[in-house]
């Protein structure tokens, strides 16, 4: 059993992290502080120049932002959130901009109104827009989450400013939630003696805009059309469906289609991945909505437990810690205890763990289909008493130290992976020199 204070404290984190957003959410926070600056600028802006980090530079390279016409990369982001995006939506800054603003915007970042730079020494989610006008210039930074904005300027006054949060990935909602008390028995617990009325709502939001983008990239071609391949030529018994759905979900978010998601730990991808594989075991299994409910809490907090000690961006692939939730749900429907479950978390991270992350793009899908199926398979081991030992690689007998290991390894040990996955993808080394 866990205490009133922890069944708050998970409540919590749901509420903060499950949260709609439109588009990769790297570009959205990028248009939202451009539409912010423009806000405070209050007039004409002549010129906008992002100073972000690597990881930010590194997940808006090859995405396409949603609502622009199919335009890519950090300035079509600021271009169309400064001039159409509605900075009180947040994350769904640019979900009613009009086609005028989507050719203003393929005009001005032709025209040069926009340029990049890299910016050193800050954390791994950190944007600076400074809007330029005729007399007044605004400056907005967001730092560690998407929405945290840390610093508005207009001109050398500070309009408004606050130390950046030590906490990693929250979208702010929920000032509360605390991270640090989350364990994977809590969240059993929690599961377990979960209030549906506390998360019906919650939930049910993120079936509804998750299902729905995963229909949208099944039922057309967007991007590389994992999904759709794998329906098509692997049929579509359970297990199929369950990684190709959540597979069709990032074919139509990478590429650029408009409906919004629900998120987790920062990341639209995340949030699909959590949910559609549970949805369609739930399905096929005809488990009842509430038993679905406390599955979807497994899901969700696993994924957010895992990704908690890595961080929002990094070099570990978030699809892993979001199969991991997924897979965790999955066996947690079947009847799995807390041996069980940690035995499918075990088994995923022990198999796809070293899966990098080399940015947002079509190939994202390719990898929560991996990372699925790898849960998937960790799920019918754990039922039959099968997993990865302590002593094998990173993996200890304790669930819960194996967690904490692969976050060290993804945090700490893939640092300077991240730094050179960046290098390569905006050519600053010549790869034929060093092999």
């Amino acid at each position: 059993m866990i205490s009133r204070g922890q069944y708050e404290n998970y409540v919590s984190i749901l509420r903060s992290e499950l949260v709609p957003a439109m588009g990769c959410t790297e570009p959205i926070a990028i248009a939202y502080a451009s539409a912010k600056a423009r806000e405070v600028l209050g007039g004409d802006i002549k010129h906008i120049h992002v100073s972000c980090s690597g990881n930010i530079i590194k997940n808006v390279k090859g995405v396409i932002v949603p609502n622009s016409g199919g335009q890519k990369g950090i300035e079509a982001a600021a271009v169309l959130g400064a001039v159409g995006g509605n900075p009180s939506r947040e994350l769904e800054v640019i979900a009613d901009v009009t086609p005028e603003a989507r050719a203003e915007t393929k005009r001005l970042v032709h025209e040069k109104l926009c340029d990049v730079s890299l910016a050193e020494d800050v954390p791994n989610l950190y944007i600076e827009v400074t809007a330029e006008g005729l007399e007044h210039k605004s400056l907005v930074r967001i730092e560690n989450f998407h929405t945290n904005i840390t610093l508005i300027k207009l001109d050398d006054r500070i309009i408004s400013e606050k130390a950046p949060e030590k906490v990693s990935v929250n979208s702010g909602v929920e000032p509360s939630a605390d991270k640090n008390m989350m364990t994977l028995k809590g969240i059993i617990d929690f599961a377990d003696g979960l209030e549906v009325s506390d998360v019906e709502e919650i939930f049910e939001r993120q079936i509804d805009y998750n299902v729905r983008i995963s229909q949208e990239g099944l039922d057309n071609k967007w991007g590389a059309c994992i999904g759709k391949t794998m329906i098509e030529t692997w049929g579509d018994d359970v297990r199929t469906c369950a990684c190709a759905r959540a597979a069709a979900g990032s074919d139509a978010r990478m590429s650029g289609c408009p409906l919004p998601v629900i998120i987790n730990s920062g990341s639209g991808n995340q949030g699909i991945t959590v949910t559609l594989p549970v949805v369609e075991y739930a399905e096929r299994w005809r488990i009842s909505r509430q038993k679905l409910y406390r599955a979807l809490a497994v899901s969700n907090l696993v994924s957010v437990y895992i990704k908690h000690y890595i961080g929002s961006l990094s070099a570990f692939c978030g699809a892993v810690s979001a199969a991991s939730g997924a897979g965790a749900a999955i066996t947690y429907m079947a009847g799995g205890d807390y041996a069980s479950v940690g035995r499918t978390i075990t088994n995923t991270l022990a198999n796809v763990g070293g899966i990098v992350c080399d940015g947002a793009k079509p190939s994202c899908a390719a990898k929560i289909a991996s990372s699925v199926h790898a849960a998937i398979l960790a799920h019918h081991m754990s039922m039959n008493d099968d997993q990865f030992r302590g002593g094998e690689g990173f993996v200890e007998d304790d669930v819960e130290r194996t967690i904490k290991n692969m976050g060290y390894i993804g945090k700490v040990g893939m640092k300077e992976t991240d730094r050179e996955i960046l290098n390569v993808m905006i050519d600053k080394v010549d790869v034929d020199s060093c092999l």
